[in-house]
């Protein structure tokens, strides 16, 4: 979603390696919480993932995901994907195993196989790059509710679950991806809720010249602001005034 909120434009590889790293480290910058970036393909071969997974790192990141599809990528739920050899992205496994320095730094990688070869290659593909090092497999876009919950336990490393409204999965409850031996699931669709009450929001004004009519669902100028930890700049300004 970040080529959407950076540039106005849809997830199909616009984003460079070094606006990735921007973006994810600005977000880690600002949560104590753990931050996994979105690394795409990994913007290259050996020596581009080398570097990806160092410029995380060195960005406060918590981990990465890399997938294996052919440059230009496309999100997980859009048709017309491509894959790379087998064999060529578990050279990329090894390549972000060997460049990390932070043994808890979590390098997950992701197959695009279900709707390009199917389940069962899928499956032989997401173990093939635990085998190599993959501290998580991502086996992106279950079909149906029956593949999602074959995949934990048909694979040798925790599985991460995508939730996509509107994409090719179910949308199942964080309970039932759980009880299923989910460890990890990405609700990676906020922007579509942000997009339909920007939509709502200027909608509103062009029909009656104010927004007082969408204020209700909006955050108050104080709340906004107390989001932001206004409070702590006001903090240090009476601290360092003259």
């Amino acid at each position: 979603m970040s080529s959407a909120s950076h540039l106005g434009l849809p997830d199909v590889g616009y984003l460079t390696l070094s606006e990735t790293v921007d973006l994810a480290g600005r977000i880690a910058a600002n949560t104590s919480l753990p931050v996994i970036a979105d690394g795409d393909d990994g913007y290259g071969n050996h020596l581009n993932i080398g570097r990806l997974i160092r410029e995380l790192e060195r960005a406060g990141l918590a981990g990465v995901h890399i997938e294996d599809q052919v440059f230009p990528k496309r999100c997980g739920h859009m048709a017309g994907k491509r894959l790379v050899a087998a064999d060529a992205f578990v050279q990329k496994i090894k390549a972000a195993v060997d460049a990390r320095h932070d043994s808890d730094f979590t390098i997950i990688a992701r197959t695009d196989a279900i709707a390009v070869e199917g389940f069962e290659q899928a499956i032989e593909r997401a173990n093939l790059y635990a085998e190599v090092g993959a501290d998580v497999v991502f086996v992106e876009a279950p079909e149906d509710e029956d593949q999602a919950a074959a995949v934990p336990g048909a694979v040798t490393r925790p599985a991460l679950y995508n939730w996509c409204y509107g994409g090719k999965s179910p949308l199942l409850p964080a309970e039932r991806v759980a009880n299923m031996g989910y460890k990890f699931i990405l609700f990676t669709d906020a922007l579509y809720a942000v997009s339909k009450t920007l939509i709502e929001l200027y909608d509103e004004i062009k029909k009656n010249g104010t927004y007082l009519g969408y204020a209700e669902r909006m955050l108050p100028f104080d709340a906004f602001n107390e989001l932001l930890d206004l409070d702590k700049v006001a903090a240090l300004d009476d601290k360092y005034r003259d």
